[in-house]
């Protein structure tokens, strides 16, 4: 099985759309991440009635970062559809902050192509790389 299909099925794993109470519905979205070491990491969204829900791709990095990892390969978000999209604005400056490297993560844009695009491709102009080259 190719990377990205297990990727998905492992998103697809712990997707289960659900009410949790009458403020907060889970699993609409999911998303998988594979570490550099090879790891893969799961997340739902969470979804709440006074907006502080998560993403499941910010679920699923802070479900890596608990484990000890930080550094991100591959990224895969399963919409309720079961089609796949690209993080929002807030997960995209979420992986970036996290390594010099980050711009490099790749995201499956298309399942059926195995259509990617890195992070960097979608956020050209961060503002932030001064601030990891002047650590270096």
């Amino acid at each position: 099985m190719n990377i990205w299909d297990t990727l998905y099925e492992k998103a697809l794993e712990v997707q289960n759309g659900r009410v949790i109470s009458p403020f907060v519905d889970a699993g609409g979205v999911s998303a998988a991440i594979l570490t550099k070491s090879g790891n893969i990491y799961v997340g739902v969204c969470i979804d709440t009635c006074c907006s502080l829900g998560m993403c499941a791709e910010r679920n699923a990095i802070a479900n890596m970062i608990t484990n000890g990892e930080s550094e991100i390969d591959k990224v895969v978000a399963v919409m309720s559809d079961g089609r796949v999209g690209s993080p929002c604005g807030a997960c995209r400056e979420l992986m970036m902050q996290l390594s010099p490297e980050s711009s490099k993560i790749e995201i499956l844009t298309d399942k059926e192509t195995k259509t990617t695009v890195t992070l960097g491709e979608l956020m050209p102009d961060w503002w932030g790389r001064e601030r990891f080259e002047a650590q270096s």
